[in-house]
């Protein structure tokens, strides 16, 4: 597989559209750090050109064990 997240929607796409060309046929993605436009974007994308859409979520640990986080 290959890890999309990015800074923006345009260089998560290049992402998915690299791991295609290699053949990869999983994309992963961090919907926290991502957000949920993005994450709507590279779903289409996935469905679009056969490739298997992992949702992974890093940053939800950070949110839901530490209570001093500063997020709220």
């Amino acid at each position: 597989y290959l890890n999309a997240t990015a800074g923006t929607c345009e260089e998560m796409m290049k992402r998915a559209i690299f791991a295609r060309e290699l053949g990869a046929p999983i994309v992963m993605h961090d919907y926290l750090t991502g957000g949920f436009t993005a994450n709507t974007s590279l779903a289409h994308y996935c469905r679009d050109n056969g490739l298997l859409l992992h949702i992974h979520r890093a940053m939800h640990a950070v949110i839901d064990r530490q209570k001093n986080h500063g997020m709220h």
